[in-house]
């Protein structure tokens, strides 16, 4: 598929040089989720001024090409993604894992609170509205082959970085950590900053004052590993 204009390519490059400069350093607390960030909201989503106004050109530019792009998520703080991780730690050790087993299971798909990119607003989940879907929606296969969102991945692998939108998780052989997510989108322009910032902290020390459930078990080897694999291998393209 081709975009119908060069149009916004061009202005999009001009808006990133601009947000770029007038970008100051996001805070320690807001790279983990709390304190009181500048958001956009936007239909279904809350984003960084930058990554919302970008989005918004990716989405009309999409739908002019008959892909109708929903948000599934996009800004979540602490505190949501504490709610997600007790729900599914109590689901697991009720199921029968081990608290380690129970912890393992979950950071195959969902990050510890304090260390989700979500955290940064500039990361968004996505999919096509337009195909009728049954059950979860977040299911690898249902973007690729004859899938609801195939062509809907079709799509974003020739323009999403043109809109400075780059895949996080990617399905690349010897990549380890976080299982292969064709959903997540992450603005590189503001997230690959963020993401030198959030290197300097110590997350075993932040982690070990969070009173997670499971805490307990984050040795600082499990640290150390989840740190190399999960926050780090990721599309070398958002490291550059």
């Amino acid at each position: 598929m081709k975009l119908k204009s060069n149009i916004a390519p061009t202005l999009l490059l001009l808006f990133i040089v601009c947000a770029l400069n007038a970008q100051t350093i996001i805070s320690e607390e807001e790279l983990l989720g709390k304190g009181n960030p500048d958001m956009t909201s936007g239909d279904g989503y809350r984003l960084r001024p930058e990554a919302a106004q970008a989005f918004e050109l990716l989405k009309t530019a999409a739908l002019k090409d008959g892909i109708s792009i929903k948000v599934v998520s996009s800004y979540r703080d602490y505190d949501h993604q504490n709610r997600i991780w007790e729900r599914k730690y109590k689901r697991f050790r009720e199921s029968g894992l081990t608290p380690l087993k129970s912890i393992e299971k979950i950071i195959e798909y969902s990050t510890i609170p304090g260390t989700s990119r979500h955290h940064w607003g500039t990361d968004i989940d996505l999919i096509d509205s337009t195909p009728k879907v049954k059950g979860d929606v977040l299911v690898p296969s249902k973007f690729h082959g004859t899938g609801p969102f195939c062509k809907f991945k079709e799509w974003m692998d020739a323009h999403a970085n043109e809109y400075g939108f780059y895949l996080v998780y990617t399905d690349a052989i010897n990549r380890k950590g976080f299982k292969y997510e064709p959903w997540h989108y992450s603005y590189k322009p503001l997230s690959q900053e963020y993401l030198k910032e959030y290197k300097k902290l110590d997350i075993q020390v932040r982690l070990g004052a969070a009173q997670l459930m499971g805490a307990g078990y984050f040795t600082k080897d499990f640290i150390n590993r989840y740190r190399t694999e999960n926050i780090m291998d990721i599309n070398p393209a958002l490291l550059d």
